[in-house]
């Protein structure tokens, strides 16, 4: 027996956003690149409140201030535009102040908009937060974002997606819906980088946010968020992470995944701290690692950080 949970409301197409009917009464969060792109005035979202200053990998605090600076301002919905992080917030925020959630991304990786799920910092260490409240009432899938978005955020968010439906393809959680959604969200990206039609990310990153957000990610997560915690990227951390974690679980994408992360060509990773320390705080990451399809040891996690560590030559060498 297993549940599906998703927004009640999922748009998807071109230009989708731009030809929504926006409610009159909202609060807009976004971060501050989001906004000098243009994309509130795309959207139609000039109006109203906007709160503008969302950081990468964000805080609870940042949550606070929201909600402390508009607790006493006059709206029914909450609007996320931008990427997972203003996404993650603005679903933590309306659901914190039960206001209507309109999540919209502009970047295509997270699957934040149709998840469960929101990811922030708690005294400097990230944390994810699991509840159906979180979930959006509406998102907004429009492929459009696509072209003024950096390349470097591009490859940064196709990968968190790889990471994303292979992880939750190989969970302990897993299902037939799941596996089905992870397998197709997979080879959707797969032909997205590999022949760059970045455009396509935006489907394939919907389908793997309804595939990983009915189970869960693994090993490859558990491992990615001490590198994040000390200011590497998300997707960036997970093209390492997930490729250690696929060998060790003996994944059926771990030369699929390897080869996109090889075809992005992404900068080596390291850590400042001890790897004992690292591994020590992995090992508390049991919304991860319980759902794991192998169970790991410390050891074994000290040797996969010294893996990564060692240099961006082990994915030719593993």
């Amino acid at each position: 027996m297993f549940t599906i949970k998703q927004p009640s409301t999922i748009i998807f197409g071109k230009y989708s956003s731009r030809d929504y009917k926006i409610p009159k009464d909202y609060l807009v969060i976004t971060s501050s690149g989001a906004r000098s792109r243009n994309w509130l005035e795309y959207v139609g979202l000039t109006d109203s409140y906007i709160y503008d200053d969302v950081e990468p990998n964000p805080s609870i605090e940042t949550t606070k201030q929201i909600m402390s600076e508009f607790s006493n301002s006059n709206f029914s919905n909450v609007i996320g535009i931008g990427g997972g992080s203003v996404l993650d917030v603005a679903k933590f925020v309306a659901y914190k102040m039960k206001k209507i959630k309109i999540m919209i991304p502009t970047t295509f990786g997270s699957g934040s908009e149709v998840t469960r799920i929101a990811v922030l910092k708690v005294n400097g260490k990230k944390q994810s937060f699991h509840d159906d409240g979180i979930l959006a009432d509406i998102a907004i899938v429009d492929p459009y974002f696509i072209h003024g978005t950096p390349e470097v955020i591009i490859k940064n968010s196709a990968i968190d997606a790889c990471a994303q439906c292979t992880e939750g393809y190989d969970s302990k959680t897993s299902n037939a819906y799941t596996k089905f959604l992870c397998q197709k969200a997979f080879d959707i990206l797969e032909n997205a980088i590999l022949n760059e039609k970045y455009e396509n990310l935006a489907y394939g990153s919907l389908c793997a946010g309804l595939g990983f957000g009915n189970t869960s990610t693994t090993l490859g997560h558990a491992l990615s968020y001490v590198f994040s915690n000390e200011g590497v990227s998300h997707g960036h951390a997970l093209a390492f992470t997930t490729t250690v974690a696929h060998r060790f679980n003996d994944s059926v994408f771990y030369n699929r995944y390897k080869n996109l992360v090889r075809k992005l060509n992404f900068e080596e990773i390291n850590l400042k701290q001890n790897l004992e320390n690292a591994a020590n705080l992995i090992l508390l990451d049991r919304k991860h690692l319980d759902n794991n399809p192998k169970e790991i040891s410390k050891s074994e996690i000290i040797k996969l950080l010294g893996i990564i560590c060692a240099g961006k030559s082990f994915i030719d060498s593993i």
